[in-house]
């Protein structure tokens, strides 16, 4: 693997096929506009496993999740992972093409990853509880 980091390794990701395909076709048109965004969210998905949605376990962080995490300044937030055209921060519902977004995609329960804030400040997120998308979310 190229994604060595001084002392930190990257926690494994899973990411169904259905989510692989949708996000790396947004990820791709959005490199123009966003371009630090997109391509944090494309090496995520160049890294994740791919599985089936019958394989995807439902602690995973997929498109339309709601999850709990942690940040290290001791915040808990609970938010659902959404396609930009339904994000909505009052309501939790955080964009998949931000840098949060694309920091959550993909992990388990009890995994933690590093991300830097737009404000260029390194934070270190953990993921407390995960509950699959239902239907109506994705």
């Amino acid at each position: 693997m190229r994604h060595h980091q001084s002392g930190s390794r990257l926690p494994k990701l899973a990411v169904t096929e259905q989510d692989y395909e949708s996000l790396s076709r947004l990820a791709n048109a959005a490199l123009d506009r966003i371009p630090e965004v997109a391509e944090e969210l494309l090496q995520e998905l160049e890294r994740a496993r791919i599985v089936s949605e019958r394989a995807a376990k439902p602690n995973v962080v997929r498109m339309g999740s709601n999850l709990t995490y942690r940040s290290d300044d001791g915040a808990e937030r609970n938010v659902t992972i959404v396609y930009p055209a339904h994000a909505d921060i009052s309501l939790g519902r955080v964009s998949i093409l931000t840098p949060i977004g694309a920091a959550l995609i993909g992990l388990s329960e009890g995994q933690s990853i590093a991300w830097t804030t737009r404000s260029g400040r390194k934070q270190m997120l953990t993921v407390l509880a995960v509950t699959a998308p239902s239907e109506a979310t994705v």
